[in-house]
């Protein structure tokens, strides 16, 4: 078949032909963002789940249904490397001005970009090599102490107020969430509870790692009520099968069920992998219906192409501590592991390796299902991992201090 007109798109946050068993959670996202436009109170939102099932895909389709919804939407990837307000003032700037350009003059939106200019001068952030700013005079007294839990808060009061002022609200929007430093949270979540009791239209959707209910609750021990926690998983077999039958079918090409049960059986229907095993399919196959036997060759095609991209990149950011423990915990088997079996598979105790285990948990490779477990963090790591060092391959680095 034709792969100038192969509908699938397997990528990073790349959207899908078919946004399939999503459609319940969009819709509560929908609810959310019409109540606090409308000045109901409303809880914001933290999807979490593991790699490859979506969660940039929605929040794209967040930030879209938001900006339908004539909110100012600002959509941020956090990053293990930048401090919290280095990438929130950019977008809120944007914000603002966006705000100040509608029509007559509004004391509100002045006073939000006053405070924000307060907010710069207390925190110094630069962006790249030159120091962001503002050329205006700063609100003297808000935003300025330099503590961030207190100066972040004032801030997001300020351009609720002034999105309240307009008519209009703003969501922030961030993915990644994970890589944010227990303080960084902290100062975020308490923002959000400040605008939230005050009712401003202004509204948190965010997403991370499995790790990321643990680190809001940590931060703050009212998250648990200030946010919902909607689990984005792997698709079932009927939503799995939509996802691949669907884009092809205004083509007049089929899959047949035993081959859709079989992408469904090796892709553990993670929406990333239904995309790339659709993506070989439809340049492997000759003509339609895609069959097991085409589906067996690309399994191939696909596992090759995962290990050389997907995975490695991944593995290549990898000490070779991180690795062997990523080995052994693979080698326990599928599904969530006790602590103390990787370290005894390891020959050492479970104190030895628990920063090994720190540092992959921040790195976002492993995350703790139930204290003392570990599982990893991407679907199908553990086969890679399988594949990338055989048992006996090891080196004998993790009983280095």
């Amino acid at each position: 078949m034709n792969p100038l007109t192969n509908p699938f798109s397997p990528g990073a946050g790349n959207q899908p032909p078919e946004l399939a068993g999503r459609a319940e959670l969009l819709r509560r996202v929908e609810i959310l963002l019409a109540r606090v436009k409308a000045g109901r109170s409303e809880q914001s939102m933290f999807m979490v789940g593991l790699r490859g099932v979506g969660k940039t895909v929605l929040l794209n389709r967040v930030r879209e249904i938001a900006v339908a919804q004539g909110y100012q939407a600002l959509l941020i990837e956090a990053h293990e490397n930048k401090p919290l307000p280095q990438l929130l003032l950019p977008p809120l700037r944007q914000t603002l001005f966006a705000l100040d350009r509608m029509q007559n003059v509004s004391q509100k939106v002045k006073r939000g970009l006053r405070v924000l200019r307060s907010f710069i001068g207390a925190v110094k952030v630069k962006v790249g090599d030159a120091e962001f700013g503002l050329d205006i005079d700063p609100e003297t007294g808000s935003a300025d102490s330099g503590d961030l839990e207190a100066d972040l808060a004032e801030l997001f009061v300020a351009v609720g107020e002034a999105a309240a002022d307009r008519g209009t609200a703003v969501a922030i929007i961030i993915d990644e969430l994970q890589y944010l430093a227990e303080a960084e949270m902290s100062a975020l979540i308490m923002a959000i509870h400040r605008v939230s009791q005050r009712n401003l239209p202004m509204v948190l959707i965010g997403a991370g790692l499995p790790q990321l209910v643990g680190l809001a609750g940590k931060s703050k021990s009212y998250a648990e009520r200030l946010f919902t926690y909607p689990e984005v998983g792997a698709l079932s077999a009927a939503d799995a099968a939509q996802a691949l039958q669907g884009p092809v079918t205004s083509q007049g090409v089929t899959f047949t069920p035993e081959a859709l049960a079989e992408v469904y059986r090796v892709t553990q229907g993670y929406p990333y992998f239904l995309q790339e095993w659709g993506y070989q399919s439809w340049n492997l196959a000759a003509q339609s219906p895609i069959d097991l036997a085409l589906i067996r060759q690309t399994t191939i095609a696909s596992t090759k192409r995962l290990d050389s991209s997907f995975f490695r990149v991944r593995f290549d950011r990898l000490t070779p501590r991180e690795k062997d423990y990523l080995c052994a915990l693979a080698e326990l088997g599928i599904g969530n592991q006790r602590s103390g079996g990787v370290a005894e598979r390891l020959g050492v105790k479970v104190q030895t390796i628990a920063p090994l285990r720190s540092s992959l948990i921040k790195k976002g490779m492993i995350y703790s299902p139930a204290h003392g477990d570990t599982a990893f963090t991407v679907p199908l790591f553990d086969q890679f991992m399988l594949r990338t060092m055989p048992e006996g391959s090891r080196k004998a680095v993790v009983q280095t201090p």
